[in-house]
């Protein structure tokens, strides 16, 4: 998969992977989340997004959860340095987590199998349904089906270019 460098235009080379502890991002270094201790929580994952050219350049962060049958994003965030409009150092980092989530939605078996369900900031809400064509299910309970879940995996970790 790639992510595009916005300082030099480029496409540059990342991959996803189960994240260690000494991997997890730290608060003090701008992150919302205290991820080394989420990353402890039972019947959970937390993967990592980096760089190939530079595994420790952790640029995003995506805790997975498995219940009732039910594959649940339960946290994702990008990296500080990848946040806003105008200052965003790498592109398509929350599009290849999301998308990584679905495609490990579908090795389910179960009758939920290709769904991924996440509960939304209120902010955040109409971004996923544009971006991702998310449904909603009740108040921030979100979902996205099955095939916009193949459409979004093909957009993010099949293709080469945007």
């Amino acid at each position: 998969m790639y992510i595009l460098d916005n300082q030099t235009k480029d496409l540059v080379e990342a991959e996803i992977a189960l994240g260690s502890a000494s991997e997890m991002p730290l608060k003090k270094d701008g992150w919302s989340f205290a991820w080394r201790s989420i990353r402890k929580r039972k019947g959970t994952e937390t993967y990592i997004l980096r760089l190939t050219s530079n595994p420790s350049s952790v640029q995003g962060v995506l805790h997975l959860k498995e219940q009732d049958g039910m594959l649940i994003m339960d946290l994702i965030e990008i990296a500080p340095h990848n946040i806003g409009r105008e200052k965003k150092r790498y592109q398509y980092v929350a599009g290849c987590l999301i998308a990584f989530a679905c495609r490990e939605s579908f090795k389910l078996e179960t009758n939920y199998k290709g769904f991924l369900t996440f509960e939304s900031k209120t902010r955040l809400m109409e971004w996923y349904l544009e971006n991702y064509h998310a449904k909603i299910a009740m108040g921030q309970k979100m979902y996205i089906e099955p095939g916009d879940g193949k459409k979004i995996i093909e957009i993010y970790l099949k293709r080469t270019k945007y």
